[in-house]
């Protein structure tokens, strides 16, 4: 039996889909909700091990214009990260090298009161280039086993009556 390039490069594009998908289940993420009223601080920390990158996404449920100012301290306190956030949603990164404690400090800088659902972790993007080099070698199988299929189909054109 035979197995088609075709078959062979579709399976492992659902290889490393899978792998990557297992790879984003185990990551380690802090989930928080927190009402900041004007001027007040919200802070969580989470424990970060290696060097790789880190992940924050704030949702404003009730967005109506607000803004908030966050800060990504690292182990040692000093601010690696800050930024502004005037949108419901904002997602952002950071780079980490140091295995410890990280933390994510919000900051509501507007008059009204700030509905805010946090999440907090890391991306394991290190862990991820066996399975993106799998889904890459997959999809190149794929778009190249169709290309020659399309290169070699043709269509019968009618002919024209021209009368």
């Amino acid at each position: 039996m035979k197995i088609s390039p075709l078959k062979i490069g579709v399976t492992l594009v659902i290889v490393g889909i899978i792998w990557t998908a297992f790879i984003f289940d185990e990551t380690e993420i802090k989930y928080d909700s927190v009402i900041l009223k004007q001027s007040s601080s919200f802070e969580t920390k989470l424990e970060f091990s290696g060097i790789d990158i880190g992940f924050y996404k704030l949702y404003m449920p009730k967005f109506a214009g607000e803004e908030v100012f966050v800060q990504i301290l690292d182990t040692k306190e000093n601010v690696i990260q800050e930024e502004m956030v005037q949108t419901k949603m904002s997602v952002g990164y950071f780079d980490f090298d140091e295995n410890g404690e990280y933390t994510i400090k919000i900051t509501n800088i507007a008059k009204n009161p700030v509905d805010i659902e946090i999440e907090f972790g890391n991306t394991n993007s290190q862990k991820m280039y066996p399975s993106g080099i799998i889904l890459l070698v997959g999809a190149l199988i794929v778009i190249t086993m169709i290309y020659f299929k399309i290169k070699n189909y043709k269509i019968e054109q009618p002919e024209e009556n021209i009368s």
